[in-house]
């Protein structure tokens, strides 16, 4: 493999409108025009690049397509001043592993505005551990502290807690001393949920209301919903009055209904969380608190390691919802 080449995954489209994907080289000349060209070190999995690796149009349209929305790497070459060659950088959203060539590539070409410098005191590995799942779980409290969620105010739900935006959620709220009540299917990974700080763990589904009624029992001071649907709704109705809840996810459906009651009765907040479009500086701010105060102490408990050339499986198990915190994809460590 010459200077100009890499090793990328590569999904392709076959003439049957079947996918297939393979590790695969490729020549620096393939990738977008762009103002910051990055060595990646390490990516991490999420559901979008599983969606993606699978053909799903809805995420990406054109193929042959390299997916991965996280990488983290250092700069090889820059055309603008605010980067350098040999700076550690983080990139996650935009149009990155979506329909620009993404992360489990050795390479990307991407636009100075996407790019963030590595905070001090957090490696490239650290920063994949959280990749995009830790920055909307960032977000996600962030948007819970401004609408005034103080410890003193009661639980905080987090649901969907096993995967990654949701165990993140759990150790960062823990850390910030909230008593966090973690809604999980999956009864084997309590322990797994305590070690992250939840002081509960609860079936979710304790968090699927059917009886109709527009409001419920208040219990929850803040939540932070990755599921949406019926429980969405559920945390709604028992959500206390003035507090929050956070949306950032569609575990469980698309849409969800409500009455107006949690509304205009107890003052509740719905709060939309995006950690795709936002301002880079935002995006910067919120890496900055993942790096220093917002650092939780479990990030080897969260992480499993693996590499591009065994990614296969570990997108397999994210689809049927069998992974657990966060995956980081080894793609060019040396």
């Amino acid at each position: 493999m010459n200077d100009n080449n890499f090793k990328a995954m590569v999904v392709t489209e076959t003439d049957a409108g079947l996918f297939n994907r393979q590790i695969k080289t490729r020549a620096l000349a393939d990738l977008p025009e762009g103002e910051v060209l990055v060595n990646v070190k390490y990516s991490s999995l999420n559901y979008k690049d599983a969606l993606s690796a699978n053909g799903n149009k809805g995420v990406t349209r054109n193929f042959p397509h390299t997916p991965g929305i996280d990488a983290a790497g250092i700069v090889t070459q820059s055309s603008v001043e605010q980067f350098v060659a040999g700076e550690a950088v983080i990139i996650t959203g935009y149009d990155l592993g979506m329909n620009t060539a993404g992360g489990y590539g050795q390479y990307i070409c991407v636009p100075a505005s996407w790019v963030v410098r590595l905070p001090e005191n957090l490696t490239l590995h650290e920063s994949m551990v959280y990749g995009t799942a830790g920055l909307t779980a960032a977000l996600s409290v962030d948007k819970l502290l401004l609408n005034g969620a103080k410890p003193e105010h009661g639980e905080i739900l987090v649901t969907g807690a096993t995967g990654g935006v949701g165990s993140i959620a759990v150790a960062i709220l823990s850390k910030q001393g909230f008593d966090v009540v973690a809604s999980s299917g999956k009864s084997a990974e309590t322990a797994f949920l305590k070690l992250l700080g939840a002081k509960e763990v609860i079936d979710r589904q304790a968090m699927n209301d059917q009886s109709g009624r527009p409001v419920g029992k208040p219990r929850w001071a803040g939540v932070v919903d990755t599921v949406a649907g019926n429980t969405l709704t559920t945390a709604l109705k028992t959500t206390k009055p003035g507090g929050s809840v956070t949306c950032c996810g569609m575990i469980a459906a698309m849409d969800f209904s409500s009455s107006i009651f949690p509304f205009i009765l107890r003052g509740v907040n719905l709060l939309g969380v995006d950690s795709v479009e936002i301002p880079v500086e935002y995006k910067s701010r919120m890496w900055s608190r993942l790096a220093n105060e917002w650092k939780i102490d479990q990030l080897k408990t969260l992480c499993t390691d693996t590499t591009l050339e065994k990614l296969d499986d570990s997108i397999d198990a994210i689809l049927a919802g069998e992974i657990k915190g966060r995956t980081v994809v080894s793609i060019d460590p040396s």
